[in-house]
């Protein structure tokens, strides 16, 4: 019986979404094979929570935990925090410094992807388009005009480095586009714009299922809302169709992409990508490495559609972690 410790929780506005993730994991686990315990993430307090709410502090120094006398050591992390420090690299480095198996990516991949501009940068090289572009760190000058030249109007003003989906606005109007500036810059100190897009958004799952990078059956994202901002990824603004409604070629060319990505960058654990298909040629928006795990999130909705429960699906992960 090993010991898998469900990380959850975090610094960003997601966490409450991350905690239902974890939630989830723990709930699905398999129990002849695993003992979970679910650590709560928090700036001002690591935390195991049992069952009765309990909670037992976490020692930094070796991430272990007394409870009733007995020290508890990990054999295995299963990270479900959306976001900083889960999402980022932290915690990997935290972990591969400590020695302990983790379910995600590893620190650089984690630290890359999490930046929607280097990631794109790296990416392109390997054929994978992405949206016009214009970077801004906080305190740059900003010359609106220069800026829609470039990138055109409508645009998207986004954090550059956010796990989440708060500070993002769809600009349509010159006199918009500072406070969708001034928004970003809540969540982060830089911001990347991006030109609209005019096409069917997907968002597609790569994971390594048993030892091959497979890629989940897609989902197509209809939002009743501006763009798939929070309210339409979490609180069902959202038409998710899965799968999603791509001739044969199209949906081919869309798994050559996202496989390409997931190991040219030498991921590992899950990934969900978000790309625009305008003519049929898959555009990059971006990359998580800490997919939500809810009952209602994609990554979930796209192993049920292939045949792999979520306990399958998580064991699958641990396992790998652990044979790494």
């Amino acid at each position: 019986m090993k010991n898998i410790a469900i990380i959850m929780g975090g610094y960003s506005s997601e966490y409450q979404i991350s905690l239902k993730s974890g939630n989830v994991v723990y709930q699905n686990l398999d129990q002849a094979k695993y003992k979970g315990y679910r650590i709560h993430i928090f700036k001002e307090k690591w935390v195991y929570v049992d069952d009765n709410d309990n909670e037992y502090l976490v020692d930094k120094n070796d991430f272990s935990v007394i409870v009733n006398g007995n020290k508890i050591v990990f054999d295995c992390v299963f990270n479900a925090i959306h976001g900083t420090p889960g999402e980022d690299g932290l915690m990997q480095a935290y972990f591969e410094l400590l020695g302990i198996k983790q379910t995600s990516c590893d620190y650089y991949q984690a630290a890359l992807t999490f930046n929607k501009r280097d990631l794109l940068s790296v990416l392109k090289p390997y054929g994978i388009k992405t949206a016009t572009s214009f970077y801004l760190n906080q305190g740059d000058k900003i010359d609106v005009d220069e800026i829609i030249e470039k990138v055109g109007l409508p645009c998207f003003v986004k954090p550059n480095k956010s796990g989440s989906s708060f500070g993002i606005s769809k600009v349509h109007k010159k006199e918009d586009f500072l406070n969708a500036v001034e928004n970003a810059y809540k969540e982060d100190n830089e911001i990347i714009i991006e030109s609209f897009l005019d096409g069917t958004e997907v968002s597609v799952g790569v994971i390594n299922y048993k030892g091959e990078v497979i890629v989940l059956p897609m989902t197509e994202i209809v939002s009743e809302n501006d763009f798939f901002d929070y309210e339409a990824k979490y609180l069902g603004k959202s038409q998710e169709i899965t799968p999603a409604r791509l001739t044969p070629e199209i949906e081919a060319r869309v798994r050559e992409v996202a496989k390409k990505a997931y190991v040219v960058l030498k991921m590992s654990g899950f990934s969900r990508s978000e790309y625009i298909l305008v003519n049929g040629e898959p555009h990059m928006l971006e990359m998580n490495t800490i997919p939500g795990l809810t009952n209602e999130s994609l990554i979930p909705q796209q192993a049920h559609e292939a045949g792999i429960s979520l306990s399958d699906l998580f064991s699958n992960v641990i396992e790998l972690a652990l044979n790494k």
